[in-house]
Protein backbone atom coordinates (compact mmCIF):
# COMPACT_ATOMS: atom_id res chain seq x y z
CA UNK A 1 0.00 0.00 0.00
CA UNK A 2 1.22 3.49 -0.77
CA UNK A 3 2.23 5.69 1.47
CA UNK A 4 0.59 8.37 -0.29
CA UNK A 5 -3.41 8.64 -1.45
CA UNK A 6 -4.58 7.15 -4.56
CA UNK A 7 -6.93 8.68 -6.95
CA UNK A 8 -10.33 6.68 -7.30
CA UNK A 9 -12.72 7.01 -9.96
CA UNK A 10 -16.63 5.88 -9.69
CA UNK A 11 -19.83 6.96 -10.67
CA UNK A 12 -21.96 9.20 -8.30
CA UNK A 13 -24.32 7.03 -6.46
CA UNK A 14 -27.16 9.50 -7.15
CA UNK A 15 -26.40 11.21 -10.43
CA UNK A 16 -24.36 8.95 -12.23
CA UNK A 17 -21.81 11.83 -13.19
CA UNK A 18 -18.12 10.11 -13.20
CA UNK A 19 -16.60 11.52 -10.05
CA UNK A 20 -12.80 11.42 -8.74
CA UNK A 21 -11.66 10.99 -5.05
CA UNK A 22 -9.17 10.34 -2.75
CA UNK A 23 -8.61 6.94 -1.67
CA UNK A 24 -12.31 6.03 -2.07
CA UNK A 25 -13.67 8.94 -0.44
CA UNK A 26 -16.00 11.15 -2.75
CA UNK A 27 -17.78 13.89 -3.24
CA UNK A 28 -20.18 14.87 -6.71
CA UNK A 29 -20.00 18.99 -7.75
CA UNK A 30 -23.26 18.02 -9.90
CA UNK A 31 -25.63 16.99 -7.24
CA UNK A 32 -23.68 17.10 -3.73
CA UNK A 33 -23.83 13.58 -2.93
CA UNK A 34 -21.01 12.79 -0.97
CA UNK A 35 -20.36 9.22 0.23
CA UNK A 36 -19.63 7.86 4.10
CA UNK A 37 -16.17 8.96 5.21
CA UNK A 38 -15.62 5.18 6.59
CA UNK A 39 -15.92 3.81 2.71
CA UNK A 40 -12.45 4.88 1.96
CA UNK A 41 -9.63 2.27 0.78
CA UNK A 42 -8.16 2.78 4.40
CA UNK A 43 -7.45 4.45 7.60
CA UNK A 44 -7.46 7.90 7.31
CA UNK A 45 -3.58 9.08 8.97
CA UNK A 46 -3.56 9.77 12.34
CA UNK A 47 -3.38 13.68 13.58
CA UNK A 48 0.10 13.13 14.34
CA UNK A 49 1.17 12.52 10.26
CA UNK A 50 -0.42 15.55 9.76
CA UNK A 51 2.16 18.45 8.30
CA UNK A 52 2.59 21.62 11.06
CA UNK A 53 1.27 24.45 10.31
CA UNK A 54 3.57 27.58 9.30
CA UNK A 55 4.15 30.39 11.91
CA UNK A 56 1.95 32.81 11.69
CA UNK A 57 2.73 35.96 10.24
CA UNK A 58 3.66 38.85 12.21
CA UNK A 59 0.81 41.79 12.26
CA UNK A 60 2.09 45.09 10.63
CA UNK A 61 1.47 48.03 12.57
Amino acid sequence: MADHPEITYIGCARCGTQIAGLDGRYACSGCGWVNEWTEGHRPLPAAGRRRPQAAPRPQQP
